[in-house]
């Protein structure tokens, strides 16, 4: 029996636009009755604003469980194994970018299920297009840790990496700890530290600023409370 395929099904980043709707997407979903999702219920209204040809209860929408293990992810990709594709869809930005669906498209390597990414926008590589940083080399690190003196210490590990390989460091940081992030940054960076604060990213809220910190300190405190923001520095 041939194998169904995985998609990988980026989604809109806050605010639904169109433009992200290019036709191989909007075909792809609408082909499809079997999807992966993080939370079914944003799913569902994403696929719903494409205007698919059929009814969303019709769906098999299989949502990640924080919980699962290894062993048991491959229980996901069973409709693939009997001949029919799956869509795999991030609640935001790309499927497998700082996002959980990585451990899927591994298991769907090893289960020799074709992988298949589709286009769509991602916040990581964005705030990096639009942060003026080095884009030739760079490093994506997630989340630092919350405990302050280890943070302290990560960033400046982090400065240190950026200074010997000239490479932009970038992370993230749960919405609503940006303002203890933003404060954290301004006490441990070097002043002359380039540093990038993109912000809502593709929403009307959207704010990119890059600046030296010591010009960050000099400036109004953005906002950033509940805003999902990316994180870049750049020691010159």
């Amino acid at each position: 029996m041939t194998k169904g395929k995985l998609y990988l099904i980026p989604s809109d980043l806050g605010e639904f636009k169109n433009e992200y709707l290019n036709q191989e997407l909007v075909e792809v979903i609408h082909s499809l009755r079997h999807f992966i999702v993080e939370q079914a219920k944003p799913a569902r209204q994403f696929i719903k604003k494409t205007n698919p040809p059929y009814q969303i209860h019709e769906l098999d929408i299989m949502e990640l469980s924080p919980k699962y293990r290894p062993d048991n992810v491959s229980i996901y990709l069973e409709p693939c194994l009997e001949g029919k594709s799956i869509g795999l869809l991030s609640d935001a930005g790309c499927p497998g970018i700082a996002d959980p669906g990585a451990e899927i498209v591994s298991i769907a390597h090893r289960k020799q299920i074709q992988v298949i990414p589709l286009i769509g926008p991602s916040s990581i590589f964005l705030a990096l297009m639009a942060s003026g940083l080095n884009g030739q080399q760079f490093c994506f690190h997630g989340y630092l840790d919350r405990n302050v003196g280890i943070l302290k210490k990560q960033l400046k590990t982090l400065e240190q990496e950026s200074r010997k390989h000239q490479q932009t460091q970038i992370f993230m940081e749960t919405p609503y700890r940006n303002d203890k992030m933003f404060e954290a940054l301004l006490s441990y960076l070097s002043v002359d530290t380039k540093l990038c604060l993109a912000t809502a990213i593709k929403t009307t809220d959207e704010r990119i600023v890059t600046q030296r910190v010591l010009d960050w300190k000099k400036s109004s405190k953005p906002e950033l409370h509940k805003l999902p923001t990316v994180f870049l520095i750049l020691v010159d």
